[in-house]
């Protein structure tokens, strides 16, 4: 059964609002008492002098803080002096909602990071993304060979996921120049290449951009220090550089056995090792296993943080294999994969699709080498990971991708079911927020 359906409608309640009309009958009570009763007992006196300083505290209070609440949302450009409402209405609750909401900490990189990211700032703003920087390939790698800085792309994306921007903005940041000596570059990486140069570092420069786009949570580089990834493969050979691992694992037919970085003693940002800590929930993936997902687990700072964190730990398997790192793998084998580079106990929850595609769409796959993650569910259980199933896939563009709004509420369910439940009182308001503000936007 859902949280959601043990709630039952609440009373419409502002609180600033019922707090000041207590401040005003406090006030009343006490003024008229004084004035009509003409009381001489000093302790009469001091107790209606009493009510009244209390009302006018009660009183000033609430109509600051009201005040303060609105004033904020029109500074942000959420609410203008002709909005509605009910528009107004839908606002607040909204981002009442979001601050109270679960802390999740997301760890990967690549296309299914910020894919699910897009549907996870709808539930909360306590979000803080731990963004792989072993990305070589690309605009990315251009950037980071010829200015120095760490590959922007995985970074730029997650920014843009959780940003509050006009559409115009995003398609702005997303354009890659089609000519000349920019030619594939995307202007987001070019302006967070420029953001780099007017900070004191990448960490900064990051922090700069997400205030800039008016980011909901945090982006963070999982480590400033300008690490190398590195695949032995199973015929022994050692290859360097995460774009070429899938490539030469293909070409010498031969999967990957392992992975690990250069310098292996990179250290992880404060700040990820402090959410990790901080967090109810940490979600790995979705995402390219080898050189998304587990380049994170690689930092020891990180790996260790995973292992003493109470949180609840989540791995979102990706609906497909990819070609040169994952061929013919099951479910099974992505946790077997994180288990050996992170350890035990890395993952307590996986959440895998189990919707069907087209077989139009299945047969194009398989040209590519590439078909459905399979699951076998007793070597998972096995495993002590927990199964949780649904149907995540969505096509875009005849490419398989995960449903961003389906799986960002299984994992919010889960989330807040099996880790906050003990908070009843947390659960309750948050839903009834949430009730209220699909009510409110369904009228």
């Amino acid at each position: 059964m859902r949280i959601i359906d043990w709630l039952k409608p609440g009373v419409r309640v502002k609180r600033w609002i019922l707090l000041g009309i207590l401040g005003i009958l406090l006030i009343a009570f006490g003024l008229i008492e004084f004035v009509q009763h003409r009381l001489y007992y000093f302790m009469y006196i001091a107790f209606y002098i009493f009510l009244i300083a209390a009302g006018s505290f009660i009183l000033y209070t609430a109509v600051s803080q009201g005040m303060r609440s609105i004033i904020i949302l029109i500074n942000k450009g959420y609410i203008n002096v002709s909005l509605d409402s009910r528009k107004l209405e839908n606002l607040i609750y909204e981002k009442r909602l979001l601050v109270k909401g679960p802390k999740i900490v997301v760890i990967g990189g690549g296309t299914g990071l910020s894919t699910m990211l897009r549907g996870l700032k709808h539930y909360t703003s306590n979000i803080t993304a731990i963004v792989t920087v072993a990305d070589d390939g690309g605009g990315s790698g251009d950037l980071r060979e010829d200015l120095g800085i760490l590959p922007p792309g995985d970074i730029r994306n997650c920014i843009l996921a959780l940003a509050d921007t006009e559409p115009l903005m995003e398609e702005l940041l997303q354009y890659r120049f089609k000519d000349g000596r920019l030619k594939n570059q995307s202007f987001g990486n070019l302006f967070l290449a420029a953001m780099d140069g007017i900070s004191s570092n990448f960490e900064e420069a990051v922090q700069k951009m997400s205030s800039v786009l008016a980011v909901t949570g945090k982006v963070v580089p999982v480590t400033l220090d300008n690490i190398v990834l590195k695949a032995k493969l199973k015929n022994g050979k050692v290859i360097s550089g995460e774009s070429n691992i899938p490539e030469q694992a293909l070409e010498q037919m031969s999967p990957i056995e392992k992975v690990f970085i250069e310098p292996s003693n990179a250290r992880a940002l404060q700040e990820s090792v402090d959410a990790i800590r901080e967090a109810d929930a940490i979600i790995l993936g979705p995402g390219s296993l080898y050189t998304s997902v587990i380049p994170n687990l690689l930092i020891k700072d990180i790996s260790g943080a995973l292992h003493r964190t109470k949180a609840i730990k989540i791995y979102v398997s990706n609906i497909m294999t990819q070609p040169g790192e994952t061929d013919g793998y099951g479910v099974e084998d992505h946790l077997k994969a994180i288990f050996k580079h992170g350890g035990d106990g890395t993952v307590d929850y996986a959440v895998v699709n189990v919707g069907k595609i087209d077989k139009e769409l299945e047969v194009k796959y398989k040209e590519e080498t590439s078909g459905m993650v399979s699951i076998d569910e007793e070597k998972v259980k096995s495993m002590n990971v927990k199964i949780i199933e649904g149907d995540f896939i969505k096509v875009k563009n005849g490419l398989i991708r995960h449903n961003s709004d389906k799986l960002a509420d299984i994992l919010i369910e889960t989330i807040m079911d099996k880790k906050l439940l003990a908070d009843k009182k947390k659960i309750i308001e948050y839903f009834y927020l949430s009730e209220r503000l699909k009510e409110n936007k369904n009228k």
